[in-house]
């Protein structure tokens, strides 16, 4: 096989996203080293480095999590302090590995990482069974819609690998876990540190008969994730060459954010309203018969309407909703509290407008999932549930429909810093 297929095929396998979640000290790092160690994703020099450090600060074995802790005071406390991403690949699929802080205080940091996460994977340590941590970053997942999860019950070697332990563990979280949104749940004894049911099977767990988590995340199937129904395409920009080549082309460019459009395709765009129909859909390289998410493609039209940066392409028969009343779930990402009468920038797909805060409904208590209604100050790292109102109309659906179309961030105009991350109800 020479070197140009196998970049095809590189370039054509299937990628999924996962983040880790779980409380300080349940593993999360080392989890992280052991994957990509018994997956032959380590060059030799970066073991070679890990070896020295933790042989300098004295650890009786290889320390992985320093793989993943990059920041000097994360591997001076042992601690994961900012999302830290990893990127490898077997045979079967690439991977993109978004490590996430175990504190209370970082559970912004988790929220951004698994916003774009397929997989989440939860761990709790065998010895202390499911804590607070382990409910709010399951409540999380559910919230951004993660579809699938898998709880990794850690450190099973200071258990003695006892099936009851584990058994007990997957109860209680059967338990919790039926009143969130998560269809997909895996279970999975393991050892971090000694590599059980990492990436190769255990010896010692003989009773536990499903697969290991590297088998899990090569075969979770991934592809039905995206909306192929509701079909929609956010205009990001308008290409206009102005060369004599091209002299009269005027392409949409955008990512596939929901359903299949095809050459052909009667469509509408917003907020004009105007119809035309797909004339091409094109890559840099290549014309395409047909385009679904995510892939990012350059539409071209039959007729010259007035498009810009922020309208959307949709399907005259599935149109999105259409409103400058937003009811949403807000993670609230900043220092300083939610305005409850305050104006922010708002950004949804690829449009920007201005918002005030219409209402604050509730706040969430994370780790019982009970509305608070009777202090509605959302804080740093608070959930809570308000209503704003823009300046111009959004064309949106809700978060559970559609990840891209039902997502936004506020943004502190004075800052510019993005403030929060609003799922649309």
């Amino acid at each position: 096989m020479n070197t140009f297929q196998t970049s095809q095929e590189y370039l054509n396998m299937d990628l999924l996203r996962f983040t880790t979640a779980g409380s300080v000290d349940d593993g999360k790092s080392t989890l992280i080293g052991r994957l990509l160690h018994d997956s032959k994703a380590i060059f030799e020099d970066q073991m070679e480095a890990i070896e020295r450090t933790s042989a300098q600060s004295g650890d009786e074995h290889v320390n992985l999590a320093l793989l993943t802790d990059g920041l000097r005071a994360e591997r001076e406390q042992g601690i994961t302090i900012d999302v830290a991403y990893r990127y490898f690949a077997t045979p079967k699929r690439k991977f993109i590995i978004a490590d996430t802080p175990g504190h209370i205080q970082y559970t912004r940091n988790m929220v951004t990482g698994a916003s774009t996460a397929n997989l989440a994977i939860v761990l709790v340590d065998a010895r202390n069974g499911i804590v607070e941590q382990t409910c709010r970053h399951a409540f999380i997942a559910s919230l951004l819609q993660i579809k699938h999860l898998v709880l990794c019950v850690n450190k099973m070697d200071l258990v003695d690998y006892k099936e009851e332990v584990f058994n007990k563990i997957k109860d209680d979280f059967e338990a919790f876990s039926s009143k969130l949104d998560i269809k997909d749940i895996h279970y999975i004894p393991i050892s971090a540190l000694k590599g059980d049911n990492v990436v190769d099977r255990s010896v010692e767990m003989d009773w536990y008969k499903g697969g290991t988590l590297l088998y899990v995340m090569e075969n979770v199937h991934i592809a039905s994730d995206f909306n192929l129904v509701d079909s929609r395409f956010p205009v990001q920009r308008v290409i206009r060459p102005q060369s004599d080549k091209y002299h009269d082309f005027r392409g949409y460019a955008g990512r596939i954010e929901g359903g299949i459009f095809k050459p052909g395709d009667d469509i509408m765009t917003f907020p004009s309203g105007f119809t035309s129909k797909i004339k091409s859909i094109e890559t840099m390289d290549r014309k395409l018969e047909e385009a679904f998410p995510p892939m990012s493609v350059v539409m071209t039209l039959e007729d010259d309407l007035d498009i810009s940066r922020g309208d959307i392409i949709v399907k005259p028969n599935n149109q999105s909703q259409v409103g400058q009343d937003i009811d949403m779930m807000l993670c609230w990402l900043n220092e300083k509290p939610l305005n409850p009468t305050g104006k922010y920038a708002l950004k949804h797909t690829s449009k920007e407008v201005r918002c005030i805060i219409k209402d604050v409904r509730y706040k969430v208590d994370i780790n019982t999932l009970h509305k608070i209604e009777d202090d509605k100050e959302i804080g740093l790292n608070d959930i809570g549930r308000i209503m704003v109102r823009t300046t111009s109309p959004l064309f949106f659906d809700s978060y559970r429909k559609n990840r891209a179309s039902g997502s936004l961030v506020l943004i502190d105009e004075f800052t510019n810093e993005t403030v929060g991350a609003g799922m649309i109800i």
